[in-house]
């Protein structure tokens, strides 16, 4: 009897538990609190939330769509003065000794007149640093209720109400849906038996924040080099961040520079256009790769952003691609919840399937395509590509169809994603 009541003691009830606490998941959790009320509850478990303050010294841009959704969930406002807007994008295709690196291709920020902006002046993505975003959604999410564990998801079981989900205390959490948030290497993925397809790259991201003698008002650069593109994504001050793609190796021997060393390759590549630079803060390296899972979707199991999808960098997508499954599949389990539906029945989650799973194949193939296009020493490559660019330059209906997919208002959009209640 004693043990009876201990493990009833230790069971709780959530309608979802969400695994990880990174952007997609505080930002699922908060948009389900507060579209269906103090009644529907929502546990969010990651070791991570241990930390008071988030430590992620990487930094994101933050297209169109992106925002609108953190404005709706009201998250935006008080990050909004560490935000940069982008305002310009410059593309070059060169050598990495070449003198002169001509601009084939620019996106100014003037979509006011294209289709899904509100204004002359909304730029096409905000940069900022990772850890301010991540402590606005976290503090939102206690405000409003969302259950935060420390304690990890560590297994699951389907019951005949739903689905038990196991948290590393020893706790269960007898919950409707479990939706797994917890990155490429998701363990709820793995024991749920979703194959994740797709191969590495030979490649790693080097990734820097540098501050420089000049204003870079508000300008990204991205130098497409043979071993890979390497970005300049403007940050709030002086200072920018480097995603900087090279093989593996080559990777490896870079970030283990001294500093001087390093930052002088910086400079072969990074140029003098802002006058002198500093290296600001730890250079780190990711291993690049592209992989989707078999199946978004389980028995009363959903996957979001990398659990769901990893794509290459190239095209700086990652991010707002997790970000549209959020606002998918808060959508669609909102419509369920407020017509008496079950939120992980069958046919809920195929829903959700349906709308992103064909965006997220597509976009992975395109930054591979892309990736294997410009990545590389062929000259007569690099003449089409160039050729290419120089036509997209001229052809202000593509360029604007470019900006409007990057921004993520193309296609179906969900209502966060155009900034909408849901």
């Amino acid at each position: 009897m004693a043990n009876q009541r201990q493990t009833e003691q230790a069971t709780r009830r959530s309608d979802v538990v969400i695994a990880g606490a990174g952007f997609a998941g505080l930002a699922l959790a908060i948009a389900l609190r507060q579209s269906l009320g103090e009644g529907f509850q929502v546990l969010v478990a990651d070791p991570a939330l241990a930390t008071p303050e988030s430590r992620d010294g990487r930094a994101s841009a933050i297209a169109v769509g992106a925002r609108r959704l953190f404005e709706a969930l009201g998250v935006w406002e008080p990050v909004a003065g560490q935000a940069q807007p982008i305002l310009d994008m410059v593309i070059t295709d060169s050598k990495l000794g070449d003198a002169v690196r001509p601009a084939l291709l620019s996106f100014a920020s003037e979509p006011g007149h294209q289709p899904g902006y509100r204004q002359p002046s909304e730029p096409f993505a905000h940069m900022i640093e990772n850890r301010h975003l991540i402590d606005a959604l976290t503090e939102k999410a206690k405000a409003i209720g969302v259950v935060l564990s420390v304690h990890p998801v560590v297994a699951s079981r389907l019951s005949p109400a739903g689905i038990d989900v196991s948290l590393a205390d020893g706790t269960v959490i007898a919950a409707r849906l479990l939706v797994g948030a917890d990155g490429a290497r998701s363990g709820v993925r793995e024991r749920a038996g979703i194959a994740f397809h797709g191969w590495n790259y030979d490649q790693s991201g080097i990734v820097a924040t540098v501050a420089h003698e000049r204003d870079h008002e508000g300008r990204a650069e991205e130098h497409f080099l043979p071993a890979g593109p390497f970005a300049i994504l403007p940050l709030k001050g002086r200072r920018s961040s480097l995603v900087w793609t090279e093989a593996r190796r080559d990777a490896e021997r870079l970030v283990a520079l001294p500093d001087a060393e390093f930052q002088a390759e910086l400079e072969r590549r990074f140029g003098h256009k802002l006058g002198e630079m500093t290296l600001v803060g730890p250079r780190r390296a990711f291993p690049l790769s592209l992989f989707t899972a078999r199946s978004f979707i389980a028995e009363r199991i959903a996957l979001i952003g990398d659990a769901a999808h990893v794509i290459h960098p190239i095209a700086g997508q990652g991010l707002n691609m997790g970000l549209r499954d959020v606002a998918a599949l808060a959508e669609v389990i909102a419509d369920a919840v407020r017509i008496g539906l079950d939120p992980g029945a069958a046919d809920v989650l195929a829903r959700y399937q349906r709308w992103r799973r064909f965006d997220t194949m597509l976009m992975g193939a395109t930054t591979d395509a892309l990736n294997r296009l410009f990545s590389n020493h062929s000259d007569a490559l690099r003449l089409l590509r160039d050729v290419g660019l120089g036509m997209v330059e001229r052809m202000p209906g593509l360029k604007s169809l470019f900006i409007r997919e990057a921004a993520g208002i193309t296609g179906e959009v969900p209502k966060l994603l155009r900034g909408e209640a849901i």
